[in-house]
């Protein structure tokens, strides 16, 4: 599920940095003469500083001061009152900042979920000044504000920043306060401006409003034969309910595989945008996906199909990437904003790691095996075969039951976060910390995680939750945003450094959260144990992901070589590029040539380029769960998590290594795969 904090931090990277402006990029307003001059004075008032870390510093600030920011003269002057003399005066400006950064962060992020409450939460339908401020960023000033009083000069010269590329070479030598002064240096290093950042949100808002109301009435879809199949109240959101009812007919119920049909052809309708509008999120119709006929009272109607509606808000979003480029010239496409910057990963690692497992021989073995379990061909949606989980030899309806008995409410999951803690491992006095700093609302959406950044705020475990109480889907949907939750409170609240705080890149939380997730029948009583399946369950949905994250990488890349494309054209270009990844990695696999069901997640919509963490994370998650298996108690496995999540934001393969001793890697669950089909 989407880790919204996450995006929003990404977001928040865009606004708080500063290097060029767009006007200046060619030519800074400061000389080298004056670097050099400032230099010269830095030396004879502070000898003790590292004076080759302070020339980063100098050089960098000289970047991006601006002619309104004051003259040569007053740059050298401000530069040389504000340098830290030496380590002691250097980490009190470094404790004054965090509790600084702490305050700003910490006061916007709860403006921000307060303003967003009637969009999230359930209840009441939002009404339009909800919307306008549901998209206001209350941060978008920040970064202006602070360059021009000048708090952010003062950061750069004593904080400077390091490339990736020196992050981990020389990273691997550093402490830990080392660290945290190099994760600081990543706060300011573009000036974009204020306006833009607000557009940005309103995008963000706009995208996230129309993926939140994005509903289909199943109970008034019709089959081939013109039958009704589905509950008269069912209502799905797309794509993560139609995706989770798919995955829930594999167990051995009426119309099992017919219903699944059915939500394949809504998927490729929706992807395609002939699905017509007035059937979202409105029970007045019947439709057929099959004929894409629609019946009111009994009687045909013609109703107008979405078009290109989806593919707009995708473009919304790739405009305002575009008005930001030439504001971040070391990061200049959104592209490498989003991977190198904010993943620190590039799109060619996380290609050639996607590419080495979607393209494998195991991924044949096992899809065979998949079908000779289900007894007949495979078809698209088999890329969610759930038969893999403990859960696939038990009802839904039984699971439902039971999650509705236990959760009538958000305050009754809340009230029972403390017992799943401890069946986990963790004793009572973690248990009920960690609990005591999650908030459980329920969502108007799928759900969602979205973590605390002052260490007085809560993180919020947001779920959807009907009148009946809480279905098996939205429980092992909560289950996954508790796992978020629990990172998000872990590396926070027990980090030793603010800057330090959170994980490399939202892989490695939604690692935990597929832990969490895969625990999900224990925390109800059910035994499930970690075996061949278990493996075989985490490669298979690796297998999905990757592909859908290799169709929203080459989206992207395909619309910042056509930038004058419509929706239109995006909307044709998607489901061209879905179908070329489907026919090269999953046709000959799942069969059924040219299928465009790879384009249907939901991300793609309302969170640009987030989909490659999924992937990411299953990888990670992987790794985790082998290191895991090491330890015989689930205190062991307990404390491991408290441990690994509070290394705090290192560069990924960095972390990794200090978490379980390796890089990232598909190849060890590669080879493990080949042992299990060998047996």
């Amino acid at each position: 599920m989407k880790h919204l904090l996450k995006a929003l931090l990404l977001s928040l990277f865009v606004v708080l940095v500063g290097c060029k402006s767009a006007t200046n990029e060619t030519k800074a307003f400061i000389s080298e003469d004056t670097v050099k001059k400032t230099m010269e004075e830095i030396k004879k008032v502070a000898p003790e500083c590292d004076l080759a870390l302070a020339e980063r510093g100098v050089k960098q600030a000289a970047s991006l001061w601006k002619m309104e920011d004051g003259t040569q003269e007053e740059f050298t002057s401000f530069v040389v009152k504000n340098i830290a003399k030496n380590a002691a005066e250097k980490e009190q400006l470094f404790n004054r900042i965090c509790y600084i950064m702490e305050s700003l962060n910490g006061t916007s992020n709860q403006l921000s979920v307060d303003l967003q409450k009637p969009l999230h939460l359930a209840g009441p339908d939002p009404i339009e000044v909800d919307y306008l401020m549901g998209s206001y960023t209350p941060f978008s000033h920040l970064s202006d504000d602070l360059f021009e009083n000048k708090f952010a000069f003062i950061t750069i010269i004593n904080f400077p920043n390091y490339t990736l590329e020196e992050k981990n070479e020389l990273g691997k030598k550093w402490n830990r306060l080392e660290w945290a002064y190099a994760r600081l240096g990543d706060i300011f290093t573009n000036r974009v401006p204020a306006e833009l950042t607000a557009e940005k949100g309103v995008a963000n808002g706009n995208s996230e409003n129309y993926i939140a109301e994005y509903n289909i009435m199943m109970g008034h879809l019709l089959s081939e034969k013109g039958e009704k199949l589905f509950p008269e109240d069912m209502v799905l959101l797309s794509h993560w309910n139609l995706r989770d009812e798919i995955k829930s007919n594999y167990a051995n119920i009426p119309n099992a595989h017919e219903k699944q049909e059915i939500i394949y052809k809504v998927m490729e309708r929706i992807v395609d945008q002939t699905i017509p509008q007035e059937v979202i999120n409105n029970a007045e119709y019947d439709w057929n996906p099959y004929t894409n006929k629609t019946f009111k009272d009994g009687k045909e109607v013609t109703l107008a199909s979405e078009g290109a509606r989806r593919y707009q808000h995708i473009l919304d979003a790739y405009k305002v990437e575009k008005k930001i480029d030439p504001y971040t010239p070391s990061l200049p496409t959104g592209i490498q904003r989003n991977f190198d910057g904010g993943m620190e990963m590039s799109v060619a690692q996380l290609k050639d790691l996607f590419i080495n497992l979607v393209s494998s021989e195991q991924v044949k073995q096992v899809g065979e095996l998949i079908k000779s379990r289900l007894g007949r061909e495979l078809r698209p949606y088999d890329i969610w075969y759930d038969g893999f989980k403990s859960r696939s030899t038990l009802s839904e309806d039984m699971l439902t039951a039971k999650t509705q008995a236990m959760y009538p409410n958000a305050e009754a999951f809340a009230k029972d976060m403390p017992r799943m803690l401890q069946a986990l491992g963790f004793d009572k006095e973690d248990a009920n910390y960690l609990s005591d700093r999650i908030v459980v609302e329920g969502a108007r959406g799928s759900g969602h995680a979205w973590g605390a950044q002052g260490r007085w705020e809560p993180a919020r475990l947001r779920t959807r939750i009907s009148g009946e109480g809480m279905d098996y889907k939205g429980y092992n949907i909560a289950v996954h945003e508790f796992g978020h939750n629990v990172e998000q409170v872990l590396d926070l609240y027990k980090i030793d450094y603010y800057t330090l705080n959170g994980v490399p890149n939202t892989g490695f939380t939604e690692a935990l959260a597929f832990i969490f997730q895969k625990r999900d029948l224990d925390l109800l009583g059910f035994k499930s144990e970690r075996n061949d399946n278990t493996t075989l369950d985490i490669f298979w949905g690796l297998y999905e992901i990757m592909g859908v994250a290799l169709v929203d990488m080459e989206v992207w890349q395909w619309l910042y070589d056509n930038p004058e494309a419509t929706a239109e054209d995006l909307r044709d270009a998607t489901l061209k590029i879905a179908k070329e990844t489907w026919n090269k990695y999953y046709y000959p696999v799942l069969g059924t040539k040219d299928s465009p069901l790879l384009a249907i997640y939901s991300h793609m919509v309302n969170s640009p380029m987030y989909l490659p963490n999924y992937p990411l994370g299953h990888i990670i998650e992987y790794q985790l769960e082998s290191h895991f298996a090491k330890f015989t108690n689930k205190q062991d496995f307990a404390n491991e998590i408290k441990r690994i999540y509070t290394i705090g934001r290192l560069t990924p393969q960095l972390w990794m290594q200090q978490a379980v001793g390796a890089n990232i890697s598909t190849q060890p669950i590669l080879d493990e795969i080949s042992k299990i089909m060998s047996k």
